[in-house]
């Protein structure tokens, strides 16, 4: 019982939490909120929860990297393909050379493989850290969603050096070609599970409901559940469970452009999965701020034995962590642009954007560190294979979880001003595209109604049909009009188009309190005035 109910306190915290962000003077991101909140509980608890970190992983990294990955744009991520590998393979690496060979010489007292152990414990940003700092915060599209995709795919990196890492700590050994080897078995195990599962069961799943049905219920039940075979899956087999996560989510993706789901599935799925991402990015957060307190007590030993008896070198120490991280990153993206814009260069292409300081900066400062970075450190084994203890392995968690506020912190400061007034190409093109496919979809829609209103096989109703099919007609192309117009008409037909929307939610509106009216009033039954609201619902959903 103790634990149920400190579930359900943290599902409590998470709600009180964004209404607390709301409400806030100061913008202040949720997650920062929660972490408050969550050390706040563990002061007050006399339960404190125990992080497994293996139950950890399982239990939250699948659905929110799956939804990460079935949500990010497809199109993003291929073209900024070069530029989202460069920061997911080549800049963890980077990191956790320079990271660790820093923090051995600043914290003599913490052997080099620890070192480079915690540097590849901090060399990953976090998905979920990312979409939660940004959230509240105007990053441009295309920024944002190449710092999803590197933290879609710096997991993999960094989990595997951090495997290394720990094994030269505990063997004294390290041999580059095997830990490069294992990696690319890792990640090609991964993305082919993660894509060959989820592919084969929507195939089944598809195939099933052509024949009995479609349950929408069954078919959201089964979405929850891909994410977390794809990982046990590819853990079982060797694989990397983080990249088959998310590989199973980009192929969700894909598939989902088929179209083959009814539309009551695709809506309800959507509710479901925005609920889960609420409780789970939530419960993350609440979690590591519920961790804090005892990892600040059991981290103080460490820090006297590097005769530091003043507890401020803890923060002296995550401060020189979190600049050293961002002066790394900053270091890796200014010469990637560079190098690109030689690249193009030799090419003969021409250099639209020549590299800026303040979006190299922003990209830096965004890499935040999260609840993977929380997770992954926990991991470190507690003694060495002789039975010593596993050297500053308290002080490494500590540092890990001040470097995961202070990344947070940071980011929410320093951002909103470096991103203020920055030149970003504009993105006209995604709303031309929108428009054209309006317009596609609309004359798509008048050939339709037309070919059914010629296959009328009833004489009497055909005038009747004609004159529906006419006046519905009459709708499809007033917004191919719309769309095709431009300047001043366009504009003019817009405003039309906002002023229609706005009166016909007002009358949606009036309906649904009138309905709510006759059943309070036992006018109306409660099973119809529920159906009758839920078509008004789904009505001003699609309005609004």
């Amino acid at each position: 019982m103790d634990t149920i109910g400190v579930v359900l306190a943290m599902l409590a915290v998470v709600v009180v939490s964004g209404a607390l962000a709301r409400t806030m003077p100061l913008p202040v991101p949720t997650p920062l909120v929660q972490i408050a909140l969550g050390g706040a509980l563990a002061l007050l608890s006399r339960h404190p929860v125990p992080l497994e970190p293996d139950i950890f992983f399982l239990l939250f990294l699948p659905p929110l990297l799956f939804l990460d990955g079935w949500r990010i744009p497809n199109e993003d991520l291929l073209r900024d393909k070069v530029t989202i590998l460069e920061l997911a393979l080549g800049l963890v690496f980077f990191t956790v050379i320079g990271m660790g060979y820093f923090i051995h010489w600043m914290i003599p007292v913490m052997p080099l493989p620890i070192a480079f152990a915690l540097a590849a414990i901090l060399s990953p940003t976090d998905p979920v850290a990312v979409s939660a700092i940004t959230a509240r915060i105007g990053v441009p599209r295309r920024l944002l969603h190449v710092l999803e995709g590197e933290s879609l795919l710096n997991d993999a990196s960094g989990l595997v050096c951090l495997r290394f890492a720990v094994a030269a700590a505990l063997t004294g050994s390290f041999t580059l070609p095997v830990a490069a080897l294992t990696f690319l078995r890792l990640a090609a195990a991964g993305v082919v599970i993660g894509v060959g599962l989820t592919a084969a069961v929507m195939f089944i799943v598809h195939a099933v409901s052509s024949r009995i049905g479609e349950d929408a219920s069954s078919e959201v039940l089964i979405s929850l559940l891909v994410p977390f075979g794809a990982y046990l899956v590819a853990e079982h087999a060797g694989g990397s469970g983080i990249l088959a996560a998310v590989s199973a989510g980009i192929t969700m993706s894909y598939i989902e452009l088929f179209g083959k789901a009814l539309a009551i599935t695709r809506m309800q799925r959507n509710v479901v999965w925005n609920t889960v991402q609420f409780a789970l990015n939530g419960i993350v957060f609440v979690l590591l701020g519920e961790q804090l307190p005892s990892i600040l007590l059991q981290a103080m030993t460490t820090v006297r034995q590097a005769e530091h008896t003043n507890p401020a070198w803890i923060a002296i120490y995550v401060l020189a962590i979190v600049l050293g991280l961002a002066a790394l990153r900053f270091i890796w993206v200014w010469t990637s642009f560079h190098l690109s814009a030689f690249a193009r260069r030799a090419r003969g292409e021409p250099i639209i954007r020549r590299a800026n300081a303040r979006l190299v900066a922003a990209v830096s400062v965004a890499g935040v560190r999260g609840a993977v970075t929380m997770a992954a450190v926990l991991t470190l084994p507690l003694t060495l294979r002789g039975g010593a203890p596993f050297a500053a392995r308290d002080l490494a968690i500590l540092l890990a979880a001040g470097t995961i506020v202070a990344s947070l912190v940071g980011a929410w400061l320093v951002l909103p001003r470096l991103l203020r007034g920055l030149e970003v190409p504009a993105e006209a093109a995604l709303e031309q595209g929108a428009d054209r496919a309006r317009v596609a979809a609309a004359e798509a829609a008048i050939r339709a109604i037309e070919s059914l209103t010629a296959k009328a096989a009833d004489p009497d109703e055909s005038e009747l049909r004609a004159q529906v099919a006419a006046r519905i007609i009459d709708l499809y192309r007033r917004r191919i009009a719309g769309r095709a117009q431009s300047g001043e008409s366009a504009a003019r037909i817009r405003r039309a188009d906002a002023i229609e929307r706005g009166l016909r939610l007002a009358g949606l509106r009036a309906e649904r309190d009138k309905i709510f009216e006759l059943a309070r009033a036992q006018a109306l039954s409660d099973a119809t005035a529920r159906q009758l609201v839920r078509s008004i619902d789904l009505l001003e959903e699609r309005l609004s």
